[in-house]
């Protein structure tokens, strides 16, 4: 029976996580950032956000917001040096079929 319970009590944890109240909203819409480290070099990385269309400037900090996480999670700095960053002309920026992509490095990881 304790195990049962443990279960359950687990199974609405794990449901909880993922509520869309717990969600972070960027200029009032929601984007799926995808945060991913370049070849096995774990300091750089990229993140792939979208749909764009909702809101550039939306888009823009939620992959800002991302990276931030990345980079305090892996290295425990919020340093971010920027490749192809959030702070370029709106017509430089990476954006392919609805997607931004952005690209970093955490200087803590050297």
């Amino acid at each position: 029976m304790k195990i049962l319970t443990s279960l359950v009590v687990c199974a609405g944890l794990v449901a909880g996580c993922t509520s869309a109240d717990d969600r972070i909203l960027f200029d009032g819409q929601y984007f799926n950032a995808k945060v991913r480290k370049v070849e096995k070099q774990r300091d750089v990385f990229t993140v792939a956000v979208k749909p764009v269309s909702k809101s550039l400037d939306g888009a823009l900090q939620a992959g800002v917001y991302g990276a931030t996480v990345y980079c305090v999670n892996s290295f425990g700095s919020s340093d971010i040096i920027w490749t192809a960053g959030p702070d370029v002309p709106q017509s430089q920026l990476n954006i392919v079929k609805d997607v931004l992509t952005l690209q970093g490095r955490c200087p803590s990881g050297q």
